[in-house]
């Protein structure tokens, strides 16, 4: 008998009622792990299987209400508002390697609205730490540094600013990070700084503009289609300063629109927003070919 711990308590595979398994996007080895083994043991055990597109996965941390399993044990700030998600349900992914808007109607029933031409926010926030000397990954140590700096002390571009269309581009930020770190005013600031000062500025500016232009999204997207339900997810939801700042300018245009945000252990890639998931999906069953007929797809699209 195979068993496994969860939370401290011995589970038997007797006890489960199904596999869920993440197969794409994501790199193919670590893929093809997850997948052939969630394949052996679904056909061992006769367990139905059911794949789960990573991407909609961390939409789903948003349906973790269980305290305990969200860690919590007091209400937090970042608990949800009113519950889970309700359809229609406006949705944001921003993680390092996607920045999506996705209209949700119901379960397994969405419209794609846009998404990141080039870089996502987080790779931005990656990529932005490492131009400051800052360690990986990028998000949580700008976000540190910020929370010292002042924001308005340089002034960066807001990607897709006044462009129509729910598409997302971070490219261009970091190029002006770049820039800006490269001129003789910046430099000479830098040289003389001990305290960082001038690093901790940057990284609010950063932040604030990475924040802003997330919002500004988000806010022309649930004008355009009337929505009171928010959910944003990704490991850049575990940014404080962009969930504070989204629920004040939610709070501002519509009260009643209700903003969901998993707590930040549940932001980054987790089991347990797979299998919350793969609740509301169906398993492979014949004649789809069965659970040996899934092959992982690290292409894999919304």
């Amino acid at each position: 008998m195979i068993e496994t711990a969860l939370n401290g308590s011995r589970i038997t595979n007797h006890e489960l009622d199904a596999i869920a398994v993440t197969y794409g996007p994501g790199l193919i080895g670590s893929l093809l792990v997850g997948v052939e083994t969630a394949k052996t043991l679904a056909y061992v055990w006769n367990k139905p299987l059911i794949p789960v597109n990573h991407l909609i996965g961390h939409f789903y941390a948003n349906w973790i209400t269980s305290a305990h399993l969200r860690g919590e044990t007091k209400v937090s700030p970042r608990s949800h508002l009113g519950g889970v998600p309700k359809f229609p349900c406006l949705g944001l992914l921003v993680s390092g390697g996607h920045t999506d808007l996705v209209l949700f109607h119901d379960h397994s029933k969405y419209t794609y609205l846009g998404g990141t031409r080039d870089d996502a926010a987080g790779e931005c926030f990656d990529k932005c730490a490492r131009l400051l000397g800052l360690p990986y990954p990028g998000g949580p140590a700008i976000s540190k540094l910020a929370k010292k700096g002042d924001p308005n002390k340089f002034k960066l571009p807001t990607p897709m600013k006044g462009i129509k269309g729910f598409d997302f581009s971070y490219s261009g930020l970091k190029t002006a990070v770049a820039n800006l770190l490269h001129t003789s005013e910046v430099k000479a600031r830098l040289q003389q700084d001990h305290t960082s000062e001038v690093k901790q500025d940057l990284a609010a500016s950063i932040e604030e503009t990475i924040a802003n232009s997330l919002i500004d999204k988000v806010i022309l997207a649930a004008k355009k289609y009337k929505v009171e339900q928010i959910m944003v997810a990704g490991g850049v939801a575990a940014n404080q300063k962009l969930v504070d700042r989204l629920q004040d300018t939610v709070n501002s245009m519509n009260p009643k629109i209700s903003l969901h945000v998993p707590p930040a252990h549940l932001c980054t890639d987790n089991a347990a927003m797979i299998a919350a998931a793969a609740f509301f999906q169906k398993p492979i069953n014949p004649p789809a070919g069965g659970p040996l007929s899934l092959q992982a797809d690290p292409n894999l699209t919304l």
